[in-house]
């Protein structure tokens, strides 16, 4: 069976996720290209929301960028985000694929913030939208509960739930679906151990490759 990867242009952009090496930004990356992506560029911006992508906005607690199969390069204080249109034009990608969530959900607020994510989630996929480029939103996964982001099983819930109903015409891709709640440990609640980065980045191919 051909993986629907296969000869794809993929631009991946997204929050913290992204922005370490051993993080997705390595285990994604890398399996996108192992399913016979031509070619695949990742940026990612610890802290960065959405909207934060349509014009250049500088990063909370730095960033990484890789091309292809050559290394992460860490942007440290210096990282930025860039307008997702001009990436698209630049890159011209096959599939663009977002990676946000943890950072719209608020997890220390009493309450979802609810029109703001949508504010959030809209003015990006809208982007996309405008440039007619195929494109793939993944959501948040369990991590664990408490931790220095007070992140909770409940919220991540809700978060992905809103995810999957205000992305089209972008694909939801439904971490939650990948494990189960405590199963990938994490170092603080929100960001997972190298294998836990590991399983999600190889699951969120798979994902990918599948209609």
């Amino acid at each position: 069976m051909v993986s629907l990867i296969a000869g794809l242009t993929i631009l991946i952009v997204g929050d913290s996720h992204l922005a370490t090496p051993s993080y997705l930004i390595g285990s994604l990356h890398d399996a996108l290209l192992k399913q016979g992506a031509k070619s695949v560029h990742t940026l990612g911006v610890c802290g960065s929301t959405p909207a934060e992508w349509l014009a250049v906005t500088p990063g909370a607690c730095g960033g990484a960028e890789r091309v292809g199969s050559g290394k992460a390069v860490v942007a440290g204080a210096a990282a930025k985000t860039q307008p997702i249109a001009q990436l698209i034009a630049k890159d011209k990608p096959d599939l663009v694929v977002l990676i946000f969530g943890d950072t719209m959900a608020g997890y220390t607020k009493p309450d979802f913030p609810k029109a703001w994510a949508w504010q959030q989630t809209t003015s990006l996929v809208n982007a996309v939208a405008a440039t007619h480029t195929k494109c793939a939103w993944v959501g948040p996964t369990w991590g664990s509960e408490g931790g220095k982001y007070g992140k909770t099983f409940p919220r991540v819930q809700v978060t992905s739930r809103f995810l999957e109903a205000n992305v089209s015409p972008c694909r939801y891709i439904d971490s939650l679906k990948f494990s189960k709640p405590r199963q990938w440990a994490t170092v603080d609640g929100q960001h997972l151990t190298p294998p836990g980065y590991q399983q999600w980045g190889e699951a969120i191919a798979q994902a990918l490759a599948k209609q």
